[in-house]
């Protein structure tokens, strides 16, 4: 019932629309109401009349029907036109503003969130889960109180025609609720069961699909198709689950239903052979048992899919109610006009709370346009180092600060507009050229980003490209090479021109042609500027200003090139390694 409670934040800017619909759908659902009624008229008062003539009869036949034919062919169509226009209209709205703020929520998770987290889950949610909960409303807030306004009518037209016919026909009302109860308080859980075995499909191929070329290279795809097929039985399982408790109760509770017309047929004749009931009423009430129990039917079937669409509103609410690692403090100052210094102090750092550390009592000072390098084996804690700079994670104790202001006590948004990062696997959009390094600086005009690509040496082959800076890149910019990519990853950050530069092992996956034109563009970009280095091959990194070398977790040296060879210590093996 929370999640409801919630759903209805969203729904109350439709309120009046909302009603709108409601009063429209009434009209609808009363204008058959009245065809029994109808036939009770035709079959009583016309055919049955002994002080009518033929002629007489025929004309006052002609007059009713006249008068129907009107009705449902002139006022009916708009009224079932708007009806339909207004109850999707209001329901997509609400599904676009609920998309519209889980995007939002989703931008301010942070990247721990996302490392445990499968992409095709939280995609599931927010499209599947989310079109479910349409039904809420086109049910829940239209067709159930239509129905029931309905049910309404018709036991008040009933009424009039004859009351005790009306309690016969009613007699398996409190049955009908009780079964309606008991089946679909379990619904909602397999429901909610079936939409996680979904996602777990959604993510699996989501996965897959992007690792394809993985699958065909390694001739993994009969592997594959047995895993998948696992994870597509076990969805199979869940639905076949829930179809098996729908079908029940739909049995037992449509068998309730037919309870009434038989008991009504019985006692309706039984009182017209005994003249206490004429056959036009009897007729009537057949026919408006139909419309009674029609409704009621409808509200069994409403029931399933409003059970269906409860189950995903809970997994939307689910995902709003992850907690932000990473926020602004109350009092968080914008960072501005940055200088570029960069110190660690006593910085200690693990991802989990109760696991192991991964920085351990990190001390460390750049000075503003210096350019410093991290250096070491892989897993020394390089990479969660520069991670820190940003507040992509935040430490465990001891400060991160820039310019003397400790990064968390300054505006997200501020300290990230002033950091430039280059990494080694720069993810591109499918989008064109132009779009992708605009990302640097999305209101920069041509001449901008024209400049950007020529220092990041990436105008020429672009211009080389089959439309220029409009080419597409494909996902993850499949479409051009890995130096390529990199050229406008360095373009982009040289149109956003931030003070403070990261370069997470920028050149290490390059060939030597790419690797040459890059390096010359990464040295450009750094100039006048702080820039943190990690490196891979030492080479890259001699001329740096500091040179600190990481290990497992710790610094355990610190200098320029010539200090360090000349300590010979772990820096200089290293350097010895990668020279034989």
């Amino acid at each position: 019932m929370d999640s409801m409670k919630r759903y209805m934040r969203f729904v109350k800017p439709y309120t009046w629309e909302l009603i709108l619909t409601i009063i429209i759908g009434i009209l609808k659902f009363a204008i058959p109401l009245f065809i029994p009624l109808l036939i009770q008229i035709v079959i009583d008062d016309i055919i049955g009349s002994n002080t009518l003539t033929q002629v007489e009869k025929t004309t006052q036949l002609v007059y009713w029907l006249g008068g129907t034919l009107i009705v449902f062919f002139i006022i009916r169509p708009p009224i079932e036109y708007y009806r339909q226009y207004f109850a999707q209209n209001v329901s997509n709205k609400v599904l676009f503003d609920i998309r519209k703020e889980l995007y939002t929520h989703l931008q301010k998770l942070s990247l721990k969130y996302y490392s445990n987290t499968r992409a095709g889950e939280v995609i599931s949610r927010i499209i599947n889960d989310v079109e479910q909960t349409k039904n809420f409303i086109m049910i829940g807030l239209m067709n159930l109180w239509l129905d029931l306004v309905t049910i309404l009518i018709a036991v008040a037209i009933m009424l009039t025609l004859d009351v005790k016919l009306t309690l016969v026909a009613l007699i398996s009302f409190p049955l009908y609720a009780f079964s309606v109860k008991y089946f679909f308080g379990k619904l909602r859980d397999l429901t909610r069961k079936r939409s996680q075995a979904l996602a777990g499909v959604q993510s699996y191929l989501h996965e897959r699909v992007a690792g394809i070329s993985i699958i065909k290279s390694f001739t993994l795809e009969r592997h594959e198709q047995k895993i998948f097929d696992e994870t597509n039985g076990e969805f199979l399982d869940k639905a076949l689950d829930h179809s098996r408790w729908n079908a029940k109760s739909f049995a037992v509770v449509n068998t309730i239903t037919d309870m009434a017309p038989l008991l009504v047929i019985g006692y309706a004749g039984y009182q017209v052979i005994h003249d206490n009931l004429s056959l036009g009423v009897m007729v009537a009430f057949i026919a408006y048992i139909e419309r009674l129990y029609g409704p009621l039917r409808r509200l069994v079937s409403s029931s399933t899919t409003l059970t269906q669409s409860i189950a995903s509103m809970d997994r939307v609410f689910e995902l709003f109610d992850e907690k932000y690692d990473i926020v602004d403090q109350k009092e968080a100052q914008p960072l501005k006009n940055v200088a570029g210094q960069v110190s660690f102090q006593d910085v200690v750092f693990r991802y989990e709370d109760e696991g192991e550390n991964v920085l351990q009592n990190i001390n460390f000072n750049i000075q503003a346009g210096e350019t410093a390098a991290f250096v070491g084996m892989s897993g020394g804690g390089k990479s969660t180092i520069v991670s820190l700079i940003p507040r992509f994670y935040d430490v465990k104790s001891g400060a991160v600060v820039i310019d003397g202001k400790d990064v968390q006590e300054v505006t997200l948004e501020s300290l990230r507009s002033q950091i430039g990062i280059v990494l080694q696997d720069n993810i591109l959009f499918s989008d064109s050229v132009r779009h992708n390094i605009l990302m640097g600086k999305p209101d920069a005009t041509e001449e901008e980003i024209i400049a950007a690509a020529k220092a990041a040496n990436a105008h020429d082959f672009i211009m080389n490209l089959p439309n220029g800076y409009n080419t597409q890149v494909g996902e993850r910019g499949v479409k051009l090479s890995g130096g390529q990519k990199q050229r406008i990853a360095i373009a982009r950050v040289f149109l956003k021109n931030p003070p403070i530069l990261v370069l997470d092992e920028a050149t290490s996956a390059l060939d030597l042609e790419s690797e040459a034109l890059i390096q010359e563009s990464l040295e450009r970009l750094a100039h006048n500027r702080t820039t943190i280095i990690i490196a891979h091959r030492l080479s890259t990194i001699t001329h740096a200003d500091k040179i600190f070398v990481i290990e497992h977790g710790q610094l355990v040296e610190e200098g320029n090139h010539e200090q360090l060879m000349e300590q010979q210590g772990a820096y200089y093996n290293l350097f010895q390694v990668q020279k034989l």
